[in-house]
């Protein structure tokens, strides 16, 4: 059965797990969180060079070409562990200043070209949030993605290119060289804060500024280097919330005792804790596996970079953003209500209890097609040079050159719409500590209960790593599959803390 789920996924949803060979970059993880002035000659005498030293958090990036690199560095005390991140990456399931002038917080229409197909907005209720408040420009939203597409013309007038970033190489190279070449990041990014202009769709959270901070690739790989530089760069530009619909390491989760990804996924982990020391919100999806994140027992999908090795998984292992403490987890459902109340949650979605905190629109085109959402996917923006299906493909030919929008569905579609909610909150009420606005994201959601009954078919898709059938847990308050609710744009807008 899990082999029906694997292969229903990889049509529907367009996932690929390949490996991406030549990277020289190591992570250099320090004892302490710091890195100490003769790092530099250390890794010289070593054979390599710094990419990046990010003294924050006590982890440098270098570059090396010497077998013997690691072996060197990892005989000086202080150095706690020295990972290559060759080939180290999660490929994507296929899933200058603001333009935006001093447009104060305002409220926004929602009648652009193709609003009529938006069922994912008005199941959060962000038209009627819009009437009150289209967001603020004193609200900067990260994209953690594979860049923005800074010519669209509903991204261009909200679009902060100094505070855009392209972190592949592991150091910020700022401005436009965060320029998509893949297409999921202007996906996300339009679901935050496409404009309310006439043109295509509107997004969540229409006048608040949004960046695009690039650590995947073309061909949608995560390394970690570009990772760790991402928090980096959203820490030190205080940006209020960053949006994660990714996961990163070789391994789907990582284990905190082996030596491999040790050094790797606690460099991540200490660069995610310094965004949100800084005050950065980090919303994240939860995955497509429909895997309990909770009751991990095995990984059939690591490490993705080679041929993947089935091995037995505990808690001790996580996945990356989603499980590490404090980042908001985000499920997706799709637009089919259950006969209890709420929406089903999508198919493929993982969940489980301690890292699901809030639901949102994802999509699910097997279970959650109707007149409404014809396709059940969601429509964002989409890189005019991107490939997108014919059969998922949108020209919004009003404007010149015409604007491409494209159909998708994933827990990478229902990050962002959480990930807008907390830019409306942040917007009507101000500036506020992060775990302020998590609370405010979660409490003001809509209770879902888990179902009373599934459709026909649901129950063939279990876990892709361990076979086990998806099983909700809890009650309308919290529970495994929903989080504390669906994210609602009016309720958190019209709540004052």
């Amino acid at each position: 059965m899990r082999r029906v789920l694997l292969a229903a996924l990889v049509l529907v949803l367009g996932l690929v797990f390949a490996g991406a060979a030549g990277a020289t970059n190591y992570v250099v993880l320090f004892a302490g969180k710091s890195v100490p002035a003769s790092a530099s000659s250390r890794i010289q005498q070593a054979g390599g060079t710094i990419v990046a030293s990010y003294g924050q958090i006590g982890v440098v990036i270098a570059k090396s070409d010497s077998g013997a690199f690691r072996g060197k560095l990892m005989k000086n005390v202080d150095i706690e562990n020295v990972s290559s991140t060759a080939g180290l990456a999660v490929r994507l399931d296929n899933s200058s200043g603001p333009g935006n002038g001093d447009k104060p917080n305002v409220p926004a229409t929602d009648g652009d070209t193709f609003s009529g197909l938006q069922w994912d907005m008005r199941q959060i209720h962000t038209p009627e949030a819009h009437a009150i408040t289209g967001g603020s420009p004193s609200v900067l939203v990260g994209d953690i993605d594979t860049g923005i597409d800074f010519s669209h013309p509903d991204l261009a007038p909200n679009i902060d290119v100094g505070a855009s970033a392209n972190c592949l190489s592991g150091a910020p190279v700022a401005g436009r060289a965060a320029q998509d070449d893949n297409g999921h990041g202007t996906h996300t990014a339009g679901t935050i804060a496409a404009a309310s202009n006439g043109i295509g769709i509107v997004g969540v959270a229409p006048n608040v500024r949004i960046a695009g901070i690039k650590a995947g690739n073309a061909d949608g790989f995560f390394f970690p280097e570009a990772v760790i530089c991402a928090f980096m760069w959203a820490g030190s530009h205080h940006m209020d919330v960053t949006n994660n619909s990714y996961f990163a390491d070789p391994y789907y989760f990582n284990c905190r005792n082996d030596p491999t990804q040790r050094a790797i996924w606690k460099g991540e982990a200490r660069a995610i804790q310094y965004a949100q020391q800084q005050g950065v919100l980090v919303v994240a999806a939860e995955g497509n596996f429909a895997d309990d994140l909770a009751h991990p027992t095995q990984d059939v999908t690591s490490p993705d970079d080679t041929t993947p090795v089935v091995r037995p998984v505990t808690n001790a292992c996580v996945v990356i953003p989603v499980e590490i403490p404090g980042v908001v987890g985000v499920t997706a459902d799709g637009h089919n209500q259950q006969a209890n109340g709420g929406y089903l949650k999508s198919f493929y979605s993982s969940y489980g209890v301690g890292s699901a905190n809030v639901v949102a629109p994802g999509g699910d085109s097997l279970f959650g097609v109707n007149a409404e959402a014809v396709n059940g996917r969601v429509l964002s923006t989409w890189p005019a040079d991107i490939p997108c299906a014919p059969d998922r493909k949108l020209v919004d030919t009003s404007v010149t050159p015409p604007a491409v929008y494209c159909y998708a569905q994933g827990t990478s579609m229902a990050s962002p719409h959480a990930t807008g909610v907390a830019a409306l909150i942040a917007s009507q009420f101000g500036h506020m500590r992060r775990g302020q606005l998590a609370a405010m994201l979660e409490q003001t959601g809509d209770p879902q209960t888990c179902p009373s009954s599934l459709p026909p078919g649901y129950s063939d898709f279990v876990s892709v790593n361990n076979g086990a059938p998806q099983i909700c847990q809890g009650g309308a308050g919290y529970n495994s599959w929903y989080g504390k609710g669906q994210v609602n744009a009016l309720s958190a807008v019209t709540h004052a803390p």
